[in-house]
């Protein structure tokens, strides 16, 4: 095998911090150099979008002292073309995927001990990465999910939200799963989601109140707002509501800003938690869930689907359509996992 590298590549940055990303990112160009001792420089091939991408253009994950301009993206699946000369487990050619922090980039240099191998370089993986094991964790450690059950998750036919239903379903749980089309409907009931709600045709309040009048012992919520007053209420006894996003606060200035009256009241009364998740802090856990996640693919025991456009009449190509993707994501047409080739 032999490949050429440029002596450039484009990247996305962040010029400006607002959560409309088309305004905020702009395509720049970097030199090549080669990677340190201990790094790989990768040739990515696939770019998975969050919902996050917008929190991040607009500078909700800042650290102290960040200047613009910032670099963007969570997660990429490529093949290395570069190895330092201390690297040892890993070579030339080798298909990976990676969780780097500025993985908007054609090429990405990463430390030796954060890159994962894989058997061939496939978008299908992508689910695995950020939506998987934010799936798989969260659901883990703050919802404590236990056989039996009744966990409800929202934006179920999301990129997370798809690998969530299928995470309980294995556990055993019995899952509800919000969505916003009969397309959608399907699309879960396929993944064995037990009860979809197409909350556009549905009320999520009668039906909860009919169909579980003692409540949902796990709420996984990622859309803030008032999803997230609606299910609150409906939070069972000794019930774990957790905090994976707010995703239709992302693009207004209500982000942070909605603690609720009698909130504290009613998780006193019911012995409920309330738990947010950010993934970061569980980075020392993502490598055995990750592994568990892989291992159930195999086992065709999860079904990981992604979206790449095409659906939509155009797939998404090149660095160039990334803003179109993310765009699309947050239009609340896409199913399952949003991934840009490049």
């Amino acid at each position: 095998m032999s490949f050429t590298i440029p002596r450039t590549f484009r990247k996305i940055v962040v010029q400006k911090l607002t959560p409309v990303f088309k305004d905020a990112v702009q395509i720049v160009q970097q030199n090549v150099v080669p990677p340190r001792s201990r790094e790989v420089l990768i040739k990515n091939k696939f770019l998975g979008i969050n919902a996050s991408d917008i929190n991040a253009s607009a500078g909700h994950y800042l650290k102290k002292n960040s200047e613009l301009p910032l670099d963007i993206g969570f997660e990429g699946i490529g093949e290395i073309v570069a190895v330092g000369d201390k690297v040892s487990e890993l070579k030339y050619g080798q298909p990976v995927m990676h969780m780097k922090y500025g993985a908007f980039s054609e090429y990405v240099y990463i430390p030796e001990e954060e890159v994962i191998p894989i058997a061939s370089c496939s978008g299908s993986l992508m689910p695995l990465l950020v939506s998987g094991t934010t799936a798989s964790l969260s659901l883990d450690k703050c919802g404590l999910i236990l056989p039996g059950d009744k966990v409800m998750i929202t934006a179920a036919a999301g990129g997370a939200g798809h690998i969530a239903v299928q995470w309980a379903k294995h556990a055993g749980c019995h899952v509800i799963g919000t969505c916003s089309s009969q397309e959608k409907v399907k699309f879960l009931e396929s993944l064995g989601c037990d009860r979809p709600i197409n909350y556009k045709e549905e009320s999520i309040t009668e039906v909860l109140h009919s169909e579980y009048p003692d409540g949902v012992n796990v709420i996984w919520e990622s859309i803030g707002g008032k999803m997230f007053d609606t299910l609150f209420n409906h939070l069972a006894v000794k019930g774990r509501m957790i905090v994976v996003g707010a995703v239709s606060q992302y693009a207004d200035e209500t982000f942070g800003q909605d603690l609720k009256k009698g909130m504290t009241a009613k998780l006193l009364l019911r012995s409920s938690m309330l738990s947010g998740f950010f993934l970061p802090h569980f980075k020392n856990d993502i490598p055995h869930y990750l592994s568990i996640l892989v291992r159930l693919l195999h086992e065709q025991n999860l079904k990981p689907h992604i979206d790449d456009g095409s659906l939509q009449g155009k797939p998404f190509k090149g660095i160039e359509d990334i803003p179109r993707a993310v765009e699309y994501l947050h239009s609340g047409r896409s199913k399952g996992k949003v991934i840009v080739s490049l």
